[in-house]
């Protein structure tokens, strides 16, 4: 089995959170108020910015899955329908066109 890189990374990261945690807490590492604090913003910070990326990524993976399953948006469906009378409208312009015997484009058009 091979391992990516980013699973190599993300291993690596959590492996020096720990390491940092198992310092603290056998107290081989102590630290200090002003750069707890300044850690603390910053961790505070990074998390934020994180959370509000992985939030819009979660909606727009919700609203995705909502609205793919409902079929056609309201938008699609009228644009459907605008589809529908124009090919209504082509063919009746065309049969009046056969009726007065002109010719539409490049097309002719039978007696």
């Amino acid at each position: 089995m091979r391992i990516s890189r980013w699973v190599l990374f993300w291993l690596l990261i959590m492996g020096v959170l720990v390491s940092i945690e198992v310092g603290i807490i056998t107290g081989l590492v102590t630290p200090d108020p002003i750069g707890s604090f300044l850690g603390f913003i910053f961790a505070l910070t990074v998390i934020s910015v994180l959370s509000i990326v992985g939030a819009v990524f979660v909606g727009m993976f919700v609203s995705h899955r909502i609205l793919s399953t409902k079929g056609f948006t309201p938008f699609e469906q009228e644009m459907l329908r605008m589809r529908q009378e124009i090919r209504e409208l082509n063919e009746r312009v065309t049969e009046i066109a056969v009726r007065l015997g002109v010719t539409i484009g490049n097309r002719k058009n039978p007696p």
